[in-house]
């Protein structure tokens, strides 16, 4: 996406009442969902299936499964929430995975698991984060989840009525972090668990609680034997129940145990058992807590913690410093300061030691405890310099892959320049696809390494984080993480008295509140960033303010303003000599001038800006700039000009894959296609434009296709359909407060009940239409205020 597509990427809306008519509304879905538009493209996404895999060496628990079998059961009564509390360790998760996946058929429309880390070093995990996870899944466009948890709760509802869905809640804290993440549905099951009794849960919400205890001997002799099996035989039954007693039965910690166990075959497992009870011995000496349970877990951790290489060991207790939930291979040799090559063996021995979990290809997480473990093992042996370089090492590499995913997906947009790493090696892409595929996967990890930055007194990287990450979440949609990181980036940025990095921070903000419409805000950040760069003498930063205060004009559709603004910004980088962004500029102020009702001026403009933007490879700007072209010259009559030029900007689209402008210039194409007589085809477009928008979650674009389409059935005589598709444009217009385009549609919507034979219905929306038309004083605002005026006295 271009830079003048920043400010007007896929916006985020939820369009929360349709005011028209109720028949005519029913029909305009019926009609969206049938023989044109073949239904709600949502409703075709696969089920979520987000359930880890199952538990290995799972023993018994043939009680508690029975129990969760009966109080999930198919009568009428059946349960709807289950909570599974129990001691840490205890292996509540391990139950609810195996449960869920004997079950899963049960649930066809899906199974959604989030890992709350409610008992994580570090913060829990906000519901409003999981909300926009499972709406996501769920099918829900980025751009469609609304930014008020309120509403994505609404909608989070919304989705699950009626389906089947299995929820399970991983490690949560308290009621109030699982309560917005309960459906409204009686057709779902949301499985709970916890260390809390979450009695809130069971006393408002009519959970069910399940108690896990610790394991039976027996049980816990079995999973011991299931682990080394492979691995030792003739163990004597009288030490395996010795071990398991100092284990506390715990299936964290046998497991732990049974893998030591299970690496040393030829070792009796008597001296095994002494080497245990001696750090038991010593863990009660260091500590004062009366907390058997827990004593046996810590105790098995640093048995086998001690039983750990040197490398495997240090290793482990860096993973502690790590900032984000999961990491992969390259983020630990970061932390550990050493090449790739030397972390792989030490992540195996950790894996089959049990003590760190590998979850996806070369991705791993720690268990809540062990994580904890880990903290306070790295504060024990490293000092506090070796920490803070070793989290200023995995930030950095952070920071400068991040970086180098953004040359190789957005390279246009990469506003700041970064030192050279002094001691890693960030990651190398390939290709746009590799890059966006790396954000995807670590896009929880760098919002949580911006603050951790901020936290640990480095601010200039936690500003150049949001920075950085400010086109990624922008062409992403990605409201939430934006707004986090913008925030922290400004923050940490006053914090250093960096200017330069406030208003890097300050138009982040700017151009999330514009893309979220919040257009006073975006304004009060864009004027703020302005006077900035103009005091601190940054002409380049400057001309960037001055151009986003021209999208705001072109929004209000204050032309004049914006016209001005473009003009003030294309001669500050004409004496910066920025060629990219004068052909921007020259873009900007060719649209302005179409709205003014200048296309001729337009196609001027156009004809100096698309060679540059050809030349240096733009291809977005280039194909915004056709897009444009072809506006101005269908304005001017000149058809088979306009169609080529659309037809060029649809290739540009095609060929880099990108939905977005696919979409948004089809929509001309169909006005192109109406305007040479082959309404048909327009139709085709139309339609193409408003399934691929309903994907994208953009619900202006898509109404303006919705809208598109009802002209095309006009023109093919077919108006009692047309009214059905401007009823739809008209009610989403209005949902999200734009004016402008609901004028368009309303006059759009009043000559198609006339064609329906129905001009009595046609005066409402046609006064309206006058009465919205009467806020602008361009000429194309009066051509519509004529038409009208001329239709309504005939």
């Amino acid at each position: 996406m271009s830079e003048r597509d920043e400010q007007e990427p896929t916006p985020r809306h939820v369009n929360r009442s349709d005011p028209s008519g109720p028949a005519d509304l029913v029909q305009a879905r019926d009609v969206y969902g049938g023989v044109h538009f073949h239904g709600d493209p949502l409703d075709r996404q696969p089920p979520p299936r987000q359930l880890p895999g199952d538990v290995r060496g799972f023993v018994n628990r043939v009680a508690e499964l029975s129990a969760l079998d009966r109080l999930t059961g198919d009568d009428d009564a059946r349960l709807t929430l289950s909570v599974i509390t129990g001691t840490a360790g205890v292996g509540k998760t391990s139950l609810a995975l195996r449960w869920a996946h004997r079950a899963r058929h049960r649930f066809p429309d899906g199974q959604l698991y989030a890992n709350l880390r409610g008992y994580d070093p570090g913060e829990p995990i906000r519901p409003e984060a999981v909300l926009d996870r499972f709406l996501r899944a769920l099918g829900v466009p980025a751009a469609a989840i609304p930014a008020d948890r309120e509403d994505r709760e609404a909608l989070y509802r919304s989705r699950l009525a009626d389906r089947r869905v299995l929820l399970v809640l991983d490690n949560a804290a308290t009621a109030r972090q699982v309560r917005p993440l309960l459906p409204g549905s009686d057709t779902c099951l949301t499985i709970v668990t916890s260390r809390s009794m979450l009695s809130g849960l069971v006393t408002r919400d009519g959970g069910r609680r399940l108690t896990l205890p610790m394991l039976t001997e027996d049980d816990a002799v079995a999973l011991l034997r299931s682990v080394t099996a492979d691995h030792r035989a003739g163990d004597d039954p009288d030490e395996l129940i010795e071990l398991a007693r100092l284990c506390a039965r715990l299936p964290l910690a046998l497991r732990i145990a049974a893998e030591r166990a299970a690496g040393r075959p030829f070792m009796p497992l008597r001296e095994l058992i002494q080497d245990l009870r001696d750090e038991s011995a010593l863990w009660d000496a260091l500590t004062a807590e009366d907390d058997e349970e827990a004593d046996a877990v810590r105790t098995v951790f640093a048995w086998s913690y001690r039983g750990l290489g040197t490398m495997a060991a240090r290793v482990f207790r860096l993973i502690g410093l790590h900032p984000g939930p999961d990491f992969s291979v390259p983020a630990v040799a970061a932390l550990a300061g050493v090449p790739v090559a030397q972390v792989r063996q030490p992540l195996d021995a950790l894996v089959t030691a049990h003590l760190v979990e590998q979850h996806a290809s070369g991705r791993f997480h720690l268990h809540d405890l062990l994580r904890a473990y880990a903290v306070d093992q790295v504060r024990q042996f490293e000092d506090e310099q070796d920490r803070r370089e070793a989290l200023r090492r995995v930030l950095e590499w952070y920071l400068h892959s991040a970086d180098a995913a953004l040359a190789r997906t957005l390279p246009f947009n990469r506003t700041v320049p970064l030192e050279p790493p002094a001691d890693v090696v960030p990651l190398a892409f390939t290709s746009a696809a590799e890059a966006d595929a790396w954000f995807d996967g670590e896009r929880d990890n760098l919002v949580v390494a911006t603050r951790a930055a901020a936290d640990a007194g480095m601010p200039r990287v936690a500003w150049q984080f949001a920075a950085i990450l400010r086109s990624v979440f922008m062409h992403r949609n990605a409201f939430e993480g934006w707004f986090t990181t913008a925030r922290i980036g400004l923050a940490a940025a006053r914090s250093l008295g960096d200017r330069r990095g406030e208003a890097e921070a300050l138009e982040s903000l700017g151009k999330a509140h514009f893309q979220a419409r919040q257009l006073d805000e975006a304004a009060e950040h864009h004027r703020a960033a302005l006077a900035i760069r103009r005091d601190i003498g940054d002409e380049h930063g400057t001309a960037v303010s001055v151009n986003a205060l021209g999208l705001l004009g072109l929004r209000h559709r204050r032309l004049t303003d914006a016209l001005d603004h473009f003009t003030d910004a294309l001669t500050r980088f004409e004496r910066l000599g920025n060629r990219r962004w004068q052909a921007l500029l020259l873009s900007n102020l060719a649209e302005t001038r179409y709205e003014l009702g200048e296309p001729t001026q337009a196609v001027e403009l156009l004809e100096q800006a698309l060679p540059v933007q050809r030349e240096i490879a733009d291809r977005g700007q280039e194909g915004n700039s056709l897009f444009f072209l072809s506006m101005a010259l269908r304005d001017l009559g000149r058809i088979g000009e306009a169609e080529a030029a659309i037809g060029r900007a649809l290739a540009i689209a095609e060929d880099a894959g990108s939905p977005v402008w696919l979409a948004h210039w089809l929509v001309e194409q169909a006005r192109v296609l109406r305007a040479s007589g082959r309404p048909a085809e327009a139709l085709e477009a139309a339609h193409r434009s408003a399934t691929i928008q309903r994907r994208l979650g953009d619900r202006s674009r898509e109404a303006m296709a919705l809208d598109g389409a009802g002209e095309a059935y006009r023109e093919l005589g077919r108006a009692a359909e047309a009214v059905a598709f401007h009823l739809r444009a008209t009610a989403t217009h209005r949902g999200i407060g734009d004016a402008w385009h609901l004028a368009v549609s309303l006059a759009n919507l009043a000559a198609a009940l006339v064609g329906a034979g129905r001009s009595g219905e046609a005066e409402p929306p046609r006064r309206e239409a006058r009465t919205l038309l009467d806020r602008f004083d361009d000429a194309r605002a009066a051509a519509l205020r004529d038409s009208l005026d001329a239709t309504g006295s005939s």
